[in-house]
C-alpha cells in the first residue's frame, strides 16, 4: 500500500486582542508621525501570498480560510475537555523517591508522595519530524519507571507484555478515539477498585468526610444568596409595575415552599410587603358568566385579569399563612403577617378568614403573640372608618364566642381590648327632628288651606315630567349611596345594637359564671364564701361595665345590681379549693352599683345600704402590698365624698373606722383616708362632737351607748360615743403632710362653720403621695432639751449637724467616696499599726525573758563550780 499523503495544517493565528484593549501612548503617536518614512513597507506587503503561506494547503480559496480554522478551534476546544476528564481520574503513586525517606530538621522522617496520573503522555513533550511522524520525549523519572513494570515478572505471563505495549503506546500520540476508549477502561477499573476496597477503610480517610461537609456548606450558603436575591427581585419588579408583573406573585409564592426556614420566613415577610403595597382600597368583584360573556375593552379585560391573578394570588398566601401558623418555628412571622394585613387593609376579600385567626390568638400563652392580637383588635375598634365598623361586629361576635367555648378561662387582655371600643349615643337622634317637620308641614297644609282640592289639576304631560324627575332624583341618591364609603344611618344603627348586645352578653356571662362558682363553705357558714374556680375575667368585665354604664337598658339593671351585690357580699379567706374574690374586686362592684345608679340618674328604687355595709368592713381587710389603693381611693369618693347626705349614725361609723384606718398603712392610704374623714366631717356638721375630748365620749351618743369596734353594720357601730384621739397620733406622723392633715382636721371642732367643701379627692390625694413616695426623705429633727445648761451645746451641735448636712448636699458624690475611702484607708493603717506595736512588745518581752533565763543558768553553774 501507498504512503498516505499527510497535510500539514496551518499554524494558529495570533490571538484577538479588541481594539479597547489596545493602548497607544502619546509617545508611540510622535513616534509614527516622525518616521512616517520608515513604515512605508506596511502598505507595500502582499497579502495574497502571506495567506497563501500561513494556510500551506495547495489550491485553497480565501473564503474558506476563515471555516479552517474554526474547525481546528473546536478540535482543540475538544482536546482540552478531555485532558479535563483525564485530570480528575485517580492517580499512583510512582518513583524512586517515593521509597526513599526525609529528615527534617528536627530528626525526624517522613516519605514525600509523589503523585503521577495515569495518563502521564499529558506531561511529555512532542515534536514532529521532518517525515511527518510525531516523536514524544519522556522524562528520565517517568521512562525509568514505566521500564522497571514493564520488566518485572508476574504471576501471570502475559500481563508484562501488555504492560509494555501500553508503555510503547504512551510514547506516541493518540488519537481522539484511542483516548476516548482508555478513558472508559480506566473509568471502569477506578469504580471497581472503589467497590473492592472494604467500607472501614473508606470512613478512616476523615479528609473526605470535612472535604463533603464544607462542600455541602459552602452549596448551602451559595443556594441561600442567590434565593434572597431573587426574593429581592421578584419584590422590586411586583412594586415597580404591577399590572404587568403579576405572574411573578405565582413565583415568589412557590418559593415560600422551600426546604430552608429562613427562605420561608423571607417569602413570607416580601409578599407581606408586596401585598400590602398593591391591594386596591376596595373588595374586589369577580365577574359573572353573564358578564364574562359580554364584549369588554382590552383595558376591561387587563383589569379583570389583573384583579383575578392578584385574588387567587391573595387567597393562596392566606391558606399558606393558616397552614403555617400551626407551625411553632413559623408562628411568630405568621402571626405577625396576619396582624400587619388585617390592620392595613380590613376592607380587602378573605377579612373574615383573618379576624378569625386573630381572635382566636388574643388569649394565647405566648406573650408576644398575644400583644401583636391584641394591638390589632384595639387598632380595628379605634380605626373603624377603614371598614365602616363591619369588622368591629364580627371581632366582637368572635371573642363572645371563644369566651363561652373556653367557659370565662381567658386571658384578662382578651376582655380588656373591650374598652377600646367606642359607640356614638346622638346616632339614633339625627332623623327624628326631620321626620317631625315634615309631619307638621303636612298637617298645616291640609288644615288651613282646604280650598286648594277646588283648583284645577296639572295636566297628565305635566305629571308624568314630575315623576320622572323624582324616579332620577332617587336613581342619583341611591347611586351616590352605593358609592359612598359611609354607610347608611339606620345601617349604623343596626350594626351599633348588634355591637353593644354582643358586649353586654359577654359581661353578663362572666357575671353569671363568677356567681356560679362561688358557693358557700360545708361549715355552715353562710356569711363566708369561697370561689371553686378562678376568675381572670372578673377584673375587666367590672371595668368594662363601668365604662359602658349608662349604654345598659332599664330592664336589665335590675339584675345588674343584684348580681354585684352578691359578688361584693362574697368574701371570707381561700382554701385549697380554689381562690377568693379579691377585696380589690369587691370593691370595684360597689363601685359599678354607684355608677350604674348614678348614669341612669336614679331611675330605679334600689337600696344601697349593703354597699355601704361592704365597704365599711373592707377597709379593714384592706392590705397595701396585696390590693390596689387606687381602687379603694376611687371607693371613697365615689361613695362617701360624692353621695348625698348621709346618716349621722354611719357617717361616723366611717370617721371613726377611717381614722382607725389611717394609723395602719402607708402614707398614700393614709392621706386618701384623711381627705375622706375631713370631707364627712364638713359636710355632717354634728359629727364633729367626736373631736370633743370629754371623758365619756362624744355628748351625742344615740340608739348605741357604747362604741362598738368590731360590729359589721356602721347604723350598729356606736361611733358617736367615741373620740378620735387617733388625729393626737396623726399629728406626729414622719410624714409633715400627714400630720399638717391631722392638725388641721382636729381644729375643726373650734373653726367656724364652713359651707364650702375641700377640693382635694381621695384619689388626687393617694396619688400625690404615691409620686412623693419614691422621692421622700425624711427630715432629721435634733429635739430641744429643757435643760439650761445644755441649750448653749445643742444649739452649737445643731448648727454644726446642720451646717455638715448643707456641706454634705453640695459635695460631689465621687470627692465624697474618695474622702471616704482615705479615711477608711488612714484607720485601716492605724489599726495594723497597733497590731504590730502588739507583736513587737511581745516578742521584745520574750527574748527579754530568755536572757534573764540564760543569766540565771549562769549564775547557777559558776555557784556550782566554786562549791
Amino acid at each position: 500500500m501507498g504512503k498516505q499523503k499527510r497535510v500539514i495544517l496551518p499554524p494558529d493565528l495570533p490571538p484577538e486582542v479588541s481594539e479597547e484593549a489596545i493602548e497607544v501612548s502619546d509617545e508611540d503617536l510622535q513616534f509614527v508621525n516622525e518616521n512616517l518614512d520608515y513604515a512605508g513597507f506596511v502598505s507595500r506587503l502582499d497579502t495574497h501570498s502571506i495567506t497563501k503561506h500561513v494556510t500551506r494547503v495547495a489550491d485553497l480559496k480565501e473564503d474558506a480560510l476563515e471555516a479552517l480554522y474554526e474547525k481546528r478551534l473546536k478540535k482543540k476546544k475538544a482536546l482540552q475537555k478531555d485532558e479535563e476528564e483525564e485530570e480528575e481520574q485517580p492517580g499512583i503513586q510512582v518513583g524512586r523517591l517515593d521509597a526513599l525517606p526525609v529528615k527534617t530538621l528536627d530528626g525526624q522522617l517522613y516519605y514525600r508522595p509523589c503523585i503521577c496520573t495515569l495518563l502521564a503522555y499529558r506531561n511529555v513533550n512532542t515534536l514532529s519530524a521532518r517525515d511527518g511522524r510525531v516523536l514524544t520525549f519522556v522524562p528520565f523519572c517517568l521512562l525509568e519507571n514505566a521500564v522497571s513494570k514493564a520488566s518485572k515478572p508476574t504471576e501471570d505471563g502475559g500481563e508484562g507484555e501488555e504492560h509494555a505495549q501500553e508503555t510503547d503506546k504512551g510514547l506516541v500520540k493518540l488519537n481522539k478515539a484511542e483516548r476516548r476508549a482508555k478513558l472508559k477502561k480506566s473509568k471502569k477499573e477506578a469504580k471497581k477498585q472503589a467497590k473492592e476496597l472494604p467500607p472501614d477503610e473508606v470512613k478512616d480517610n476523615p479528609q473526605t468526610a470535612v472535604l463533603a461537609e464544607l462542600k455541602e456548606d459552602i452549596t448551602a450558603e451559595e443556594s441561600f444568596e442567590t434565593k434572597k436575591c431573587k426574593l429581592a427581585e421578584l419584590g422590586i419588579a411586583l412594586l415597580a409595575d404591577p399590572e404587568s408583573n403579576i405572574k411573578l406573585l405565582k413565583e415568589t409564592l412557590q418559593m415560600c415552599n422551600d426546604h430552608n426556614h429562613a427562605i420561608v420566613k423571607l417569602g413570607l415577610l416580601s409578599l407581606l410587603a408586596v401585598f400590602k403595597d398593591i391591594i386596591p382600597g376596595y373588595r374586589i368583584r369577580l365577574p359573572t358568566e353573564k358578564e364574562l360573556e359580554m364584549k369588554v375593552s382590552k383595558d376591561v379585560k387587563k383589569m379583570r385579569y389583573y384583579e383575578s391573578t392578584l385574588l387567587s394570588a391573595y387567597k393562596a398566601y392566606l391558606q399558606k399563612l393558616m397552614v403555617l401558623e400551626k407551625v411553632s418555628l413559623y408562628q411568630h412571622a405568621v402571626v405577625r403577617c396576619i396582624c400587619t394585613l388585617l390592620d392595613a387593609v380590613p376592607h380587602f376579600n378573605y377579612r373574615e378568614s383573618l379576624v378569625e385567626v386573630v381572635v382566636r390568638n388574643i388569649s394565647s400563652s405566648d406573650e408576644v403573640i398575644r400583644k401583636l392580637c391584641c394591638d390589632t383588635i384595639k387598632s380595628l375598634f379605634t380605626n373603624e372608618g377603614k371598614h365602616s365598623g363591619e369588622v368591629t361586629g364580627a371581632a366582637i361576635r368572635l371573642i363572645a364566642n371563644y369566651v363561652k367555648a373556653h367557659n370565662c378561662q381567658m386571658h384578662p387582655d382578651s376582655i380588656q381590648v373591650l374598652m377600646s371600643l367606642s359607640f356614638d349615643e346622638d346616632l339614633h337622634r339625627s332623623e327624628a327632628p326631620d321626620k317631625d317637620k315634615k309631619v307638621k308641614k303636612k298637617h298645616y297644609k291640609k288644615g288651613n288651606r282646604p280650598e286648594e282640592s277646588s283648583h284645577p289639576q296639572p295636566n297628565d304631560r305635566k305629571k308624568s315630567r314630575q315623576e320622572m324627575m323624582s324616579k332620577m332624583r332617587e336613581e342619583v341618591a341611591a347611586d351616590y349611596k352605593a358609592a359612598s364609603f359611609d354607610p347608611d344611618i339606620m345601617e349604623r344603627r343596626r350594626m351599633q345594637s348588634e355591637t353593644l348586645s354582643a358586649v353586654f352578653e359577654i359581661y353578663f356571662r362572666i357575671l353569671k359564671h363568677t356567681m356560679h362558682s362561688i358557693v358557700p363553705r360545708p361549715n355552715g357558714d353562710t356569711g363566708t364564701t369561697h370561689v371553686t374556680e378562678a376568675h381572670p375575667l372578673l377584673g375587666p368585665c367590672l371595668d368594662g361595665l363601668g365604662k359602658f354604664s349608662h349604654l345598659i337598658d332599664l330592664d336589665y339593671i335590675g339584675d345588674l345590681m343584684n348580681y354585684l351585690k352578691k359578688l361584693a357580699c362574697s368574701g371570707g379567706k381561700s382554701d385549697s379549693s380554689g381562690k377568693c374574690v379579691t377585696v380589690s374586686e369587691r370593691l370595684r362592684c360597689c363601685i359599678i352599683a354607684f355608677k350604674v345608679m348614678r348614669n341612669n340618674l336614679d331611675a330605679l328604687n334600689v337600696d344601697l345600704q349593703d354597699f355601704f355595709v361592704q365597704l365599711y368592713n373592707l377597709i379593714l381587710e384592706y392590705r397595701p402590698g396585696r390590693d390596689r389603693g387606687e381602687v379603694l381611693a376611687e371607693a371613697l369618693k365615689m361613695m362617701l365624698c360624692n353621695d348625698r347626705q348621709h346618716d349621722m349614725q354611719k357617717a361616723a361609723a366611717f370617721i371613726k373606722r377611717l381614722a382607725t384606718f389611717s394609723l395602719c398603712f402607708e402614707s398614700a392610704e393614709s392621706m386618701a383616708a384623711l381627705v375622706t374623714l375631713k370631707h364627712l366631717l364638713q359636710k355632717n356638721i354634728k359629727c364633729r362632737v367626736l373631736l370633743e375630748n370629754d371623758p365619756g365620749g362624744g355628748s351625742v351618743s344615740g340608739s348605741v351607748a357604747k362604741y362598738q369596734p368590731y360590729a359589721l353594720d356602721p347604723n350598729q357601730s356606736g361611733a358617736l360615743a367615741s373620740v378620735l384621739w387617733e388625729l393626737n397620733l396623726l399629728t406626729k406622723h414622719y410624714h409633715p403632710t400627714i400630720s399638717t392633715m391631722a392638725s388641721g382636721v382636729a381644729n375643726l371642732s373650734i373653726a367656724p362653720t364652713q359651707t364650702y367643701l375641700s377640693r382635694l379627692s381621695p384619689q388626687q390625694a393617694f396619688l400625690d403621695l404615691s409620686l412623693e413616695r419614691e422621692s421622700f426623705s425624711l427630715k432629721i429633727n435634733v429635739m430641744k432639751s429643757s435643760n439650761k445648761r445644755k441649750r448653749a451645746s445643742e444649739g452649737a451641735a445643731t448648727s454644726r449637724v446642720d451646717r455638715i448636712l448643707e456641706e454634705a448636699g453640695s459635695l460631689d458624690e465621687g470627692e465624697v467616696k474618695k474622702k471616704l475611702s482615705e479615711h477608711y484607708m488612714l484607720l485601716h493603717d492605724i489599726k495594723e499599726n497597733e497590731r504590730l506595736r502588739s507583736e513587737l512588745d511581745r516578742t521584745t518581752r520574750a527574748l527579754s525573758l530568755y536572757d534573764e533565763y540564760k543569766k540565771q543558768n549562769k549564775q547557777k553553774r559558776g555557784g556550782k563550780n566554786v562549791s
